[in-house]
């Protein structure tokens, strides 16, 4: 698709009817209120970004409970004898849909309710079990674990668990726990991550609220029978207003599923539009009080965030088996190609980094089980690292597989050799750079998270409405904590040889040095960002290029840590501990090298460059550059209109009986 032209009076991009108008403070004001405020319980990944590696809140490595375990494991072997006989995922990327007596055997085994409690008629699985049967099914089909996801860590049932009065779970889980499915709407046509913009609203009309609005992408909305709905309430007399949750049932008069959407991977999720034309929802069915819409939602993707990356898990895991196997039989000069360098180095590259991306989700699960740490950024870096790593290795397999990793599984077949749906993997796994917050999305949440610290004692300093007596405060207030905090980065265990060394053991991979590094590296990350906050200030937050490296540092001192944790619990237990250690070691050294990368990048790079180029470009300065082609693209608005009103499409929404 080619860049427009320079824009013109007649050209220029108009504002769609209906769209609040919101200016960048406002908006930035609006994020802020929503994220969870304050931290009760201690963060690993908080304090590693402030340059305090608190290995103590991860290691030993938590466990489950045995009966957790007994129940987790029943589910999966069950599941897994269902995935094997009933879910051909050949039959749903042909058809791009989920054959209805697969949902209904979904329902039947308790696919529907395992995070719901069994008080409602659900499984009542564990985080970590529950990631684990997605990470089964979704290896099955992709469609299906998405299916499976939405509607349970994003859907009616996870809001309803945190925020639901005891009448709204005693109505609606056991519903869900058993035969319906549930989706999330939030985005629409022209509101992504900027909610402040949000257009769907709900207007107080007695004892109920009426709702107008059109929502976009709203994964199993097609066939969802309970939604759970973000619109904004007015302000009036006796309403508070601001965006707010509602659970609305899906075949309510005034709902019209415009759309069914079709993407380039995921072809069997029911993702559709869809609209609201004067529905009426019982004031009953409002989650939480008027405005605690977004932080229901935020709240929500704490611990749902963590349901992608351990399907990204899974897909490591099977790029892994087929890299494997393949490797082994294909010969070039003489030898299997996984004995050749330049392939060994991707085959490495996978299972040194599906182990740790394992050892992060199931890390992240366990301690969000447990509930005695905050885990909202190591969820966060979970799901931006698994995103992220998952596409690597597919995209690895692929060339790795070579042509027939370019050709389809059908093709393959066809020609009489084995269907491996190699890139059809890599299609399925590029959404989740998008999915519940985007690559780009994370590095600024978690970017906010890592300096809450600093914007805490020093917030009023670079805030250009406060006055300038909160200012002197507020330097008293930075000065004090800087001065005692500031001394603690100069030293630390990482620069002692004998440190962690319950990570050395004879005749294996020591680890002890790859934790004395992420020690060290946490104390120069905090230092490269107080560097930076320094220098400036106020403009800190428009650096997302140097924000999204010291996130990725993160991600990788998060990951390391987590997989030599792994590593030591897996040979604690006699499991595969030489293998796990190797692996560990593997890892660390890969992501070592990348962190460096990342180091010298932080302050050497193209940003201003760059910014400069963007410039040019959204100018028209460079459409010359863009002669030569022809821009298949087709006619229309670059954002569908959205103003409130009947649908005139027909309703293709398709509960499933």
């Amino acid at each position: 698709m080619s860049a427009p032209s320079a824009p013109s009076a007649a050209s220029a991009p108009q504002e769609p009817p209906g769209r609040p108008k919101v200016s960048e403070r406002e908006a930035r004001q609006v994020a802020e209120a929503a994220r969870e405020q304050g931290w009760r319980k201690p963060s690993f990944a908080k304090e590693m970004f402030l340059g305090r590696f608190r290995l103590d809140l991860i290691h030993p490595h938590p466990l489950p409970a045995p009966e957790d375990v007994r129940r987790g494991e029943e589910f999966l072997t069950r599941l897994r004898a269902f995935c094997k006989t009933q879910i051909d995922g050949a039959l749903i990327e042909r058809e791009a849909r989920i054959p209805d007596e697969v949902i209904n055997g979904l329902r039947e085994l308790g696919a529907l309710g395992m995070k719901i409690d069994t008080a409602y008629g659900g499984l009542g699985l564990t985080q970590v079990y529950y990631n684990r049967a997605l990470a089964l099914v979704g290896s099955a089909s992709p469609a299906i674990g998405a299916l499976l996801s939405a509607h349970q860590s994003i859907g009616v049932p996870q809001p309803l668990k945190i925020f639901g009065t005891p009448e709204q779970k005693e109505t609606f889980l056991p519903r869900l726990a058993r035969t319906d499915i549930s989706a999330f709407l939030l985005t629409e046509p022209d509101v992504g991550s900027d909610p402040a913009r949000l257009a769907t609203t709900a207007v107080p009309d007695g004892d109920a609220y009426v709702l107008d609005g059109v929502k976009l992408w709203t994964t199993n909305g097609v066939v969802a029978d309970l939604l759970v709905v973000m619109a904004r309430v007015p302000k009036s007399e006796g309403h508070k207003g601001g965006i707010t949750a509602f659970v609305v049932e899906a075949d309510s008069p005034g709902i019209t599923v415009e759309h069914r959407n079709a993407f380039m991977g995921l072809r069997g999720l029911e993702n559709g539009v869809t609209r609201f034309y004067r529905v009426r929802v019982p004031a009953a069915n409002r989650i939480g009080p008027e405005g605690a819409g977004l932080k229901i939602a935020l709240t929500t993707l704490n611990t749902g965030r963590l349901s992608l990356p351990a399907m990204c898990v899974g897909a490591g895991k099977w790029c892994l088996k087929i890299a494997r196997e393949w490797s082994g039989a294909r010969e070039q000069w003489g030898k299997p190609v996984g004995r050749h360098e330049a392939v060994g180095g991707k085959i490495s590259f996978i299972a040194a980094t599906t182990f740790a991306l394992e050892a992060m989700v199931d890390l992240a699960s366990q301690m969000a089980d447990e509930d005695r740490n905050d885990i909202r950024i190591e969820a966060a870096l979970a799901k931006l690292y698994g995103s992220e790593m998952g596409c690597l290795m597919a995209d690895e397999l692929v060339q790795i597989r070579g042509g027939r990793g370019f050709e389809t599984a059908e093709s393959l077949a066809a020609r009489g050799e084995r269907a491996v749906p190699a890139e059809q993997m890599l299609r399925d796994l590029r959404i989740n750079r998008i999915f519940e917050g985007s690559t780009e999305i994370m590095h600024l949440l978690i970017a906010r998270e890592a300096v809450d610290a600093h914007l805490s004692v020093a917030g009023d300093i670079i805030d250009p409405d406060k006055s300038l007596t909160d200012k002197a405060k507020a330097g008293a207030q930075a000065g004090k904590f800087y001065a005692r905090w500031l001394p603690k980065l100069v030293a630390g265990p990482g620069q002692l040889p004998g440190s962690y060394g319950e990570f050395h053991h004879a005749g294996l991979p020591d680890l002890s040095p790859h934790l004395r590094y992420a020690e060290r590296t946490a104390r120069k990350l905090a230092r490269s960002t107080f560097y930076a906050m320094s220098r400036w200030q106020g403009r800190m937050e428009t650096k997302q290029g140097f924000l999204g490296r010291i996130v990725d540092i993160g991600a990788e001192l998060f990951a390391m840590s987590a997989a030599c944790v792994r590593a030591e619990l897996l040979r604690t237990n006699g499991d595969h501990g030489r293998e796990a250690y190797q692996l560990a070691d593997a890892f660390c050294r890969q992501a070592r090298i990348r962190v460096e990368e990342l180091f010298t990048r932080l302050w050497s790079n193209t940003d201003d460059l760059d910014r400069k180029v963007v410039s040019g470009v959204l100018a028209g300065r460079y459409t010359w550059l863009e002669d030569g082609i022809i821009d298949p693209s087709g006619d229309g608005p670059w954002i569908a209109d959205t103003a409130p009103g009947p649908s005139p499409h027909p309703n293709v929404h398709r509960p499933i009986p």
